[in-house]
């Protein structure tokens, strides 16, 4: 079997050129896939506070907030990695929460938001019904204390003129209500 330097000495200069090309693109092509074959390199914090570099996970029993970089595997999460490298939480640790339970806080969340807003709204018409019920009365009060003779109309048709007693009565109530607006 002939090596390749064999091969190389004994082609002819275009053979070579075009062997030279064809060991170029081979070279490239496996530049493209080492990554994938490379060894795996794991970096963790360990007890004494030093970084360590290895091609092996670290021991069992580091805490998964000290695993600094884990190898990527196609389709694997670095996250799932890093947990099943670390050691599982005490059983008194709070639990992580899932997706469904994410989900349902958003949810509360949400529903809770939209009732804020709901309320909001409500407090802003109220506030804005009393406004301009503050400024009718504020005119009744202006029209009562003007002293001009003010006009009834009765429930058969006929028009009356305010007492000045009723016309008493009627701005002091006026005025109770516009304690309230204040």
């Amino acid at each position: 079997m002939e090596t390749i330097k064999e091969i190389v000495i004994t082609a002819s200069p275009m053979n070579r050129r075009a062997l030279r090309l064809a060991c170029a693109g081979a070279l490239m092509l496996l530049a493209q896939f080492a990554p994938q074959f490379a060894h795996a390199q794991y970096s963790w914090i360990d007890d004494k506070g030093s970084r360590v570099f290895s091609d092996r996970p670290p021991p069992p029993g580091t805490p998964a907030n000290r695993i600094l970089k884990t190898p990527r595997r196609p389709g694997a999460d670095d996250n799932a990695l890093a947990l099943a490298v670390a050691s599982p939480a005490p059983l008194d640790a709070p639990k992580q929460p899932g997706l469904a339970d994410r989900e349902a806080d958003y949810r509360k969340r949400q529903s809770q938001r939209q009732e804020d807003e709901k309320k909001a709204q409500a407090e802003a018409a109220h506030k804005a019904d009393l406004q301009q019920m503050c400024a009718d009365t504020r005119q009744a009060e202006a029209q009562l204390a003007s002293g001009v003779r003010i006009s009834q109309m009765s429930a058969d048709g006929e028009r009356s003129y305010m007492s000045d007693e009723e016309r008493a009565r009627r701005l002091a109530r006026t005025r109770e209500s516009l304690a309230q607006c204040r």
